[in-house]
C-alpha cells in the first residue's frame, strides 16, 4: 500500500489506517477473538498505522493492539493513542502532571516504552490556545515517553489553531464526503506546515457504506444509539452531525455515484485519500471482511473529476447547511 510522510515527525503510515474504537466500546459488542482477526485481517492488507484512545473501552483497544503486535513482531506498525478524555473536561485538568499519568497508563496497556504518536484527545477549545499544555507535550517527547504528539479537533477553527503550533505533528479530523469544510482552509494550511492529516469519521458512522435504513436499529451501548444528539460528548462525532433521517436518504444518492467496481464505502474512502493534504485515513472495522475492503480502497483508481463535481453537488444541496456553521 502506498505509504505518506507525517513531515514534522518524519513518520511514513499507510495511506488507508485502521481506527480501532470499534475494538474497545461504543460499536456494540465485538469479541477479543473478532478484533484480532480484524487487526490481522489489516495488516496484512498493508495496513501500518493503528489509531487508538486510551478512553476507546477504558484501555481495551490499546491492550487488544498491545497483544495483537506481540504475536507479530514482524510487523512494522505505527501506534497512535489519545489522551484527555477520561477526566472532566475543563482545562485545567490539560497539565503535565496529568499528561505523565496518563501517558504511564497507555504506555502499560501498550506495552511500549515510547509511544509513537500520542495525540489530545478533542479537548476543550481554550487548551489549543495555551503555552503550557504544548511546552507540557514537549516535554513528554524530551522524556522519550513519546515520539511525536498531535492533536484531534472538533472544528476546522480549533485545526488552525494546533497547525501554527511549531511542534504539532498532526492534526485529527473529521473529513468525508458528508464533511467538506476542512478542505476550504484547514488541508491547505496543513500542507504549508508540514502537518499530517488524520482523517476521522471517514464513513460518516456507516451512514456512507449504503448499509442503513430509516428502519434502521442499532444496539444500546451503539454511540449512533446513546449519543444521536450529543448527549455524551460532541454530536458531530456520530453521523458527522447529520440529521439520520437526511443523511439516509443523501447516503443513497451517494451510493448511485460509486463507480463500477466500486463499493460505497470504498468511493467514500478513495474520495478522502486522493484530497491534496490528507496523509491517512483511519476507518474502523468490525470484520476481517470489512478491514481488507477498506484497505483496497487505496489501490482503486483515481475518482474522475464528473464523480468528483456530483459528489460534491450531492454535499452542496443536501448536507452543508447542516454542517458547516457548527464545525
Amino acid at each position: 500500500m502506498e505509504e505518506r510522510v507525517i513531515e514534522r515527525s518524519g513518520q511514513w503510515v499507510s495511506a488507508v489506517g485502521l481506527g480501532t474504537w470499534q475494538l474497545g466500546a461504543d460499536w456494540g459488542d465485538v469479541d477479543d477473538r473478532e478484533a484480532q482477526s480484524v487487526l490481522e485481517a489489516a495488516a496484512e492488507s498493508g495496513v501500518t498505522f493503528f489509531d487508538t484512545a486510551d478512553v476507546y473501552g477504558d484501555g481495551r483497544s490499546e491492550q487488544t493492539i498491545a497483544g495483537f503486535l506481540r504475536s507479530r513482531q514482524d510487523l512494522h506498525v505505527l501506534v497512535a493513542t489519545k489522551m484527555g478524555r477520561r477526566v472532566e473536561q475543563v482545562p485545567e485538568n490539560y497539565v503535565l502532571d496529568n499528561f505523565r499519568e496518563w501517558n504511564d497508563r497507555s504506555r502499560r496497556n501498550l506495552g511500549v516504552d515510547c509511544i509513537d504518536l500520542v495525540q489530545l484527545h478533542c479537548p476543550p477549545t481554550s487548551v489549543y490556545s495555551s503555552d503550557a499544555v504544548f511546552d507540557a507535550l514537549d516535554t513528554l517527547v524530551e522524556d522519550g515517553r513519546v515520539g511525536a504528539y498531535g492533536v484531534s479537533v472538533e472544528t476546522c477553527a480549533e485545526a488552525l489553531t494546533a497547525i501554527r503550533r511549531p511542534n504539532v505533528a498532526s492534526v485529527q479530523i473529521i473529513l468525508n464526503p458528508f464533511r467538506m469544510k476542512p478542505l476550504l482552509e484547514v488541508l491547505p494550511a496543513a500542507r504549508e506546515a508540514g502537518v499530517g492529516i488524520i482523517a476521522r469519521v471517514p464513513l460518516a458512522s456507516g451512514l456512507l457504506s449504503g448499509r442503513y435504513t430509516k428502519d434502521t436499529v442499532f444496539p444500546e451501548n451503539d454511540h449512533r444509539t446513546f449519543n444521536l444528539h450529543g448527549e455524551s460528548f460532541d454530536r458531530g462525532e456520530t453521523f458527522s452531525g447529520v440529521d439520520y433521517a437526511t443523511g439516509v436518504e443523501a447516503a443513497a444518492e451517494f451510493a448511485a455515484l460509486a463507480p463500477e467496481g466500486y463499493t460505497p464505502a470504498q468511493l467514500a474512502l478513495r474520495w478522502i485519500i486522493q484530497q491534496p493534504g490528507v496523509t491517512t485515513v483511519i476507518p474502523g472495522a468490525r470484520s476481517p471482511e470489512q478491514a481488507r475492503a477498506n484497505a483496497a480502497a487505496a489501490k482503486l483508481p483515481p475518482l474522475s473529476e464528473d464523480t468528483l463535481t456530483a459528489i460534491r453537488d450531492l454535499y452542496d444541496r443536501r448536507i452543508k447547511d447542516q454542517v458547516e456553521g457548527r464545525w
